[in-house]
């Protein structure tokens, strides 16, 4: 069980360094939406090319995120059922989700869309749109992106199994990440005076 607990850390190390990275692409996207829209409407000035790119900028958030997202047990779940289940059923029930569902789908997605990417890549695919951009970076996209939530669904089937097997405490107990505004130092929070006192 030592090399699967230290496996699933090294994955979840790497889905936490991609999922901070891709932080970054949400400022490129929100800046290249910007700035298209300021051209488009000030100097009559629009392309295609910085149209796809918020696709693109779009795309990568959504497919590299995915297994940070698993992560940090953001994805949709009923929890108004699976909340008010037992630590250890909810567990099991996450194994088994992870094990006959989430894995097989992202496998499959991730298969299937590799040929796709490679033909896209062998004939140098441009968009069929004036000035557009190449179209395999994008759907190099596809495979990585379910290939890093694969292999977060194996970590979290790990931590799952560590847990029911008491090496772990349990998963859903785990401390999110703090937002901007927690990491500021108390004094300085909005609606604060710098003492520390509400204002």
């Amino acid at each position: 069980m030592g090399f699967l607990l230290r496996l699933s850390r090294a994955i979840d190390a790497l889905n936490r360094l991609v999922g901070h990275t891709v932080y970054w692409l949400i400022l490129a996207m929100v800046l290249v939406s910007a700035g298209n829209a300021m051209f488009r409407y000030l100097f009559d000035l629009s392309s295609n090319a910085w149209l796809e790119l918020q696709w693109y900028l779009f795309s990568a958030v959504f497919l590299l995120a995915a297994g940070y997202a698993l992560l940090h047990n953001e994805h949709v779940r009923i929890d108004v059922i699976f909340g008010h289940l037992p630590p250890r059923m909810r567990a099991a029930i996450d194994i088994i989700g992870g094990v006959f569902f989430l894995l097989p789908m992202a496998i499959i997605i991730m298969v299937l869309s590799w040929p796709v990417f490679i033909e896209s890549y062998r004939i140098n695919e441009y968009s069929s749109d004036a000035g557009g951009l190449l179209r395999w970076p994008v759907k190099l996209l596809i495979p990585i992106g379910f290939l890093l939530l694969a292999l977060q669904g194996v970590s979290e089937i790990i931590k799952r199994i560590g847990f029911l097997l008491g090496f772990l405490p349990d998963p859903f107990e785990r401390h999110r990440e703090p937002v901007a505004e927690e990491q500021l130092p108390k004094e300085q929070l909005p609606g604060e005076r710098l003492g520390g006192s509400p204002s």
